[in-house]
């Protein structure tokens, strides 16, 4: 190779980045020390920027097509370099390409869980995750303002610094919203929506523009998830008094099922048990049989017509229904007031007490207080 072949070889007359990954965000054309041919071929493809830069200072901008490089389309380095019209020698700068395509699927999420308060559960922590798409729209501010002087520079180069915005946008954003947590599952889209307005500011400072932030999940502590089932559960169950009664009868033929073991300690356990069970389920099935008992038509005590339940006056005569039952004082069933004897269990309705001989017709002696007999 001669002298003249190695000196020609110096200049530069195709310029064009045909192999950028697909994440990578800014490629250095590699100018080195050789010079640019003025009237050399820059090739901008779509989804791409070139960007010319002298001495650390930004020039032209070109956006997709062919160039033929001369100082009609090189306004800015035209004037930095003090060329006069017609200037044709080789020149030295810095290239840039800078793609615009939009970068999807980017993840973000909470490293650490972050501290909000609710108006339900106080102060509790919440994880976030999801993805966000962006992409470049001024070349020139993210050179300035980011990328500084790398060779390359790819996503994984400003993932972290976007997701730390996106976190903390987010985080005050639900602050400031004041959603109750249980409802956060509800407001997924509108949370990213309000995101994606609220933090296109800060992207738009370093020549960005945010495209889209989805939000996939947001998790809460164990032990507030677990109030939460607990919750959901109550209310599944419905009525908790018909709940009570039926694990009551469950639990008397369970313990009906088993035989109580082979032996006197085994079986007064049982037993003990049994009288136990017994009386949580006479518990929870008395409150529903007073109830009906009272709910049962009666006869009017002046009149004898028939008078609804639940009716505080006959509606033959017009006088108070109260006059016709009174409770029975063993078991509480309604009784007509001239009966001796409860027309549901039998017993008499007044006895004599046997500490005093006094009248009892209720549940304890109204002379000497002792219970009724």
């Amino acid at each position: 190779m001669g002298l003249f072949d190695f000196i020609k070889s110096q200049f530069i007359e195709v310029i064009e980045a045909a192999d950028m990954t697909p994440d990578m965000l800014v490629y250095r054309f590699p100018v080195q020390d050789n010079e640019i041919k003025m009237g050399a071929q820059l090739t901008v493809r779509e989804s791409q920027f070139a960007v010319f830069i002298n001495e650390g200072v930004m020039a032209d901008v070109f956006g997709p097509g062919r160039y033929e490089l001369s100082t009609e389309n090189m306004p800015v380095l035209t004037k930095l370099k003090s060329w006069k019209y017609g200037f044709n020698s080789p020149f030295k700068a810095e290239v840039y390409f800078v793609s615009s395509r939009v970068f999807v699927n980017q993840k973000w999420g909470t490293q650490k869980p972050v501290l909000m308060r609710d108006a339900e559960f106080g102060m509790i922590r919440l994880s976030a995750f999801g993805v966000f798409s962006f992409r470049v729209t001024d070349p020139a501010v993210f050179l300035r303002e980011v990328f500084g002087t790398l060779s390359s520079f790819t996503t994984d180069d400003i993932n972290g610094y976007l997701r730390r915005m996106l976190v903390s946008g987010l985080a005050d954003l639900i602050g400031e919203q004041k959603t109750p947590v249980i409802d956060l599952v509800q407001s997924y889209d509108e949370l990213g929506a309000a995101g994606l307005q609220r933090l296109q500011p800060s992207f738009a400072a370093i020549g960005l523009e945010l495209s889209k932030v989805v939000v996939e999940s947001i998790s809460l502590p164990e032990e507030v998830e677990k109030t939460i089932d607990k919750r959901t559960s109550m209310g599944v169950l419905g009525d908790m008094g018909q709940y009570t009664r039926y694990q009551s009868a469950e639990a008397i033929r369970d313990f009906a099922q088993n035989e109580g073991g082979g032996n006197i300690a085994g079986m007064g356990l049982g037993l003990g048990a049994g009288v136990q069970v017994g009386q949580a389920f006479a518990g929870a099935m008395g409150e529903n049989l007073r109830p009906a008992a009272a709910l049962e038509d009666s006869r009017c005590a002046v009149c004898g017509s028939a008078v609804p339940a639940g009716s505080k006056f006959c509606p033959e005569c017009g006088k108070p229904a109260a006059l016709d039952k009174k409770p029975c004082p063993s078991c509480g069933a309604s009784v007509p007031p001239d009966s001796k004897f409860c027309p549901e269990c039998g017993k008499p309705l007044a006895v004599t007490c046997p500490n005093c001989g006094a009248a009892v017709t209720g549940k304890f002696c109204p002379q000497c207080g002792q219970p009724r007999p």
